[in-house]
């Protein structure tokens, strides 16, 4: 990623935690609930493992964050009273990721995790923030609804939603980079949180808001 692109990419995201999506869920059925996605990423102990299907990665990605620029607008992954959307990567996803950047298949989560911090922690707070859809609750139910939906990030840039089939369901996501393989819903891991403002969905790769 370019500084400029950088630069101008995080300059928006603050100004765009304020945006919803145009349909979020009426007063009347929208979750209450203010446990912060924070609080369920790190109640597992905040360490690595030998479990690829977890998300201690992003977790220590967004701890690192938000230690080194404690006003990141990734905060508000910390204050349940925000409604939010969040697409969280399991670890295996990163190190894909890695391995697609470096060539090299790293075997430790936390190698993988030193290969992402070595991208720079504008560049890791920039992939979070991609991550985030801010000001709605975007549930399983809802998503499987939601063919041709361009979703608002809190990064400004937006990721498009295909719906191959809503039974299973088989969800892609479409993000900036036109030469990498775009990330499906886990299917297995939806609806994280539910209940509360902020929710989250497993995805199987990392979304990426430029080509990186």
């Amino acid at each position: 990623m370019t500084p400029r692109r950088l630069a101008a990419a995080t300059a928006a995201a603050a100004a765009a935690l304020s945006l919803a999506l145009a349909s979020p869920a009426s007063a009347a059925t929208a979750p209450s609930g203010t446990k912060s996605l924070a609080a369920v990423l790190t109640a597992d102990g905040d360490q690595f493992d030998r479990n690829w299907y977890d998300y201690d990665i992003v977790t220590e990605a967004v701890l690192a964050v938000l230690k080194a620029k404690p006003s990141s607008p990734v905060g508000i992954l910390a204050d349940g009273t925000k409604p939010l959307t969040a697409f969280i990567p399991n670890d295996r996803a990163f190190q894909v990721l890695v391995a697609d950047l470096t060539h090299k298949w790293v075997p430790s989560e936390k190698a993988v995790f030193g290969a992402v911090a070595g991208l720079g922690i504008d560049t890791v707070e920039t992939v979070l923030l991609y991550h985030v859809v801010p000001g709605a609750t975007i549930t399983k139910a809802m998503a499987v609804k939601s063919n041709g939906a361009q979703l608002t990030t809190a990064l400004g840039s937006t990721i498009g939603v295909r719906v191959f089939d809503a039974r299973y369901p088989i969800v892609m996501l479409k993000d900036q980079d036109p030469d990498d393989i775009n990330p499906f819903l886990n299917p297995r891991a939806l609806d994280i949180n539910k209940g509360n403002k902020q929710i989250a969905h497993g995805i199987l790769f990392v979304l990426r808001p430029a080509n990186l």
